[in-house]
């Protein structure tokens, strides 16, 4: 199963006056975890809607162990957890670098659909690109 990894610096536009990462910067992580993995994968978001592809988020969870602080170096870990139907989830670390520290869990679904945003079956429609994610 392949498991991407980035680094990311907490800036300080992403913590409040304590120094804490505001909750809502996790799921910008969860997007660059997600958009790394698929690169890594020779895909990227440009050209899955050149494809006329899109990958709307439908559900998102994100479940906070320890706050990430101004200035620590994050690893952001995404893997695809399941490909089903028209759907697909991605799963997520968020960790410390300096201690290895886990400090957020989460899950992000998508839907395969088109620029009109109808469903498009993405098994029968890009079948190469399909295996490769479904082997991961």
């Amino acid at each position: 199963m392949r498991i991407s990894r980035c680094e990311i610096r907490v800036r300080y536009q992403e913590t409040d006056q304590m120094g804490v990462v505001y909750h809502g910067n996790y799921f910008t992580w969860f997007e660059i975890g997600r958009t790394t993995f698929l690169r890594e994968m020779g895909y990227s978001y440009k050209d899955l809607e050149k494809e006329n592809i899109m990958l709307p988020v439908v559900e998102v969870k994100c479940n906070y162990k320890e706050p990430a602080r101004y200035d620590d170096e994050i690893i952001v870990e995404a893997k695809i957890k399941e490909l089903k139907g028209i759907r697909i989830t991605f799963e997520y670390n968020i960790i410390r670098k300096l201690d290895e520290k886990l400090l957020a869990t989460g899950t992000t679904i998508h839907a395969f659909v088109d620029t009109n945003l109808k469903p498009v079956n993405f098994k029968k429609t890009h079948i190469d690109m399909y295996k490769a994610l479904i082997n991961n």
